[in-house]
């Protein structure tokens, strides 16, 4: 697909301070289209609780009139900051009463992206909605696209926020598009209990800091910790990882060095994980320094627990680990079956002590190399590939 417009209504906003999938996403489709991407509207809720912060005080210079809304950040995308405030209607239990009012905050935006397309010569688009947004419900009649995708990359059912309204909105909102994009099997196949056009697009990985060519001096807190290490990295959480898994695999192994690198939540903070002598916690790092330690790593985890929440993920880290070269282990789920190939997938705590085992023994350059090459053919162009050809498919069979 080349030389069209791509509208992209989006839950993160582009100036957030770390990558994600939709900004990712647009860099691509730029490569050869022209990218609106629209920031969330401010709301009622969001203006009141944070109205002396930096964002809300923006938000209101944009209405004001006294900064632009639209504004070009990159070759071929522009980014739209809505100047209006939607009204804060997630707390409704009445259906009717919410759909009434989410249809006025629907119009609202419809105009401001309006305004815009018209002002970049827009004069047909693909709208693309990144996740659960409640407006997207009303986008399609009121804007009218050429075509329009909800990508899927989270079962935001299991975030509270959604779970009064996100019920019924969601099934009527993939019901409703040409295509619905998905970044994993177990999404997929979820998508299409509520339509036939619904597809796995893969998952693109950033990989620039994950280069095992590069030679890394040992970090200075990693270098006192004895061998073999089992290294994590990522939020310490105990709504995605078991807990208890890891410490019954510190517990039976204390030969073993289980490395923990990333912040930690209440959770791991108060767990006997720290009374362990043979578990450490380096802490936060800068995504640039991760590298340096997945090198020293002899196998990297993933000690996932199984939820709504964590069931349909696509663990970007596991991408990271294999582009490292490293054995690695981690729960198994329908997602992690794309890399049963390259990955020891484990289902109860015995499994995880013997392929734990294999792995710290099989690591050869063959397999090494094969890893790394799994990796890196997870792109986001590739991914951009594969939303193209199932707009393509979905065209052909309306």
């Amino acid at each position: 697909m080349k030389d069209q417009n791509i509208v992209m209504l989006c839950q993160q906003n582009w100036d957030t301070g770390i990558g994600f999938n939709a900004k990712n996403l647009a860099k691509e489709f730029a490569k050869d289209n022209r990218v609106l991407f629209v920031n969330m509207p401010l709301d009622v809720n969001t203006m009141l609780k944070g109205f002396g912060q930096p964002e809300v005080k923006n938000r209101l210079r944009i209405m004001l009139g006294r900064r632009p809304g639209l504004v070009q950040v990159e070759p071929n995308v522009w980014v739209l900051t809505p100047g209006i405030i939607g009204l804060s209607i997630n707390w409704l239990a009445s259906r009717d009463l919410f759909n009434a009012l989410n249809r006025w905050n629907s119009r609202l935006l419809a105009g401001s992206i309006v305004r815009a397309v018209r002002k970049l010569s827009f004069d047909s688009y693909t709208l693309l909605q990144d996740g659960l947004i409640f407006q997207g419900l009303e986008l399609k009649q009121l804007l009218a696209p050429r075509t329009s995708v909800y990508y899927l990359r989270d079962y935001m059912l299991a975030v509270p926020y959604f779970q009064r309204h996100g019920t019924w909105v969601e099934p009527q909102l993939m019901r409703q598009v040409d295509v619905v994009a998905a970044n994993s099997a177990y999404l997929t196949d979820y998508a299409r209990q509520y339509t036939p056009r619904s597809y796995d697009i893969g998952q693109g990985c950033v990989l620039a800091h994950y280069r095992p060519e590069a030679a890394h001096p040992v970090p200075a807190d990693l270098a006192g910790i004895s061998r073999p290490i089992i290294g994590y990295t990522g939020f310490l959480t105990g709504s995605r990882l078991d807990i208890d898994l890891l410490l019954s695999l510190a517990r039976q192994r204390p030969q073993w060095r289980f490395v923990l690198v990333g912040p930690e939540d209440d959770d791991f903070r108060q767990s006997a994980l720290h009374e362990l002598p043979n578990v450490h916690f380096l802490g936060r790092k800068d995504p640039v320094d991760l590298g340096a330690y997945l090198q020293y790593f002899d196998v990297c985890i993933n000690f996932q627990v199984i939820n709504q929440l964590t069931v349909g993920n696509y663990p970007l880290k596991i991408d990271e680990y294999l582009a490292m070269g490293k054995p690695v282990v981690a729960t198994a789920t329908r997602t992690m079956e794309l890399f049963a190939d390259h990955v020891y997938l484990a289902t109860s705590p015995e499994q995880w002590l013997h392929l734990l085992g294999l792995a710290l023994t099989e690591n050869d350059p063959a397999r090494r190399q094969a890893r790394i090459e799994f990796a890196r053919s997870h792109t986001w162009e590739a991914s951009v590939q594969a939303l193209y050809a199932a707009l393509r498919d979905a065209q052909k069979a309306a």
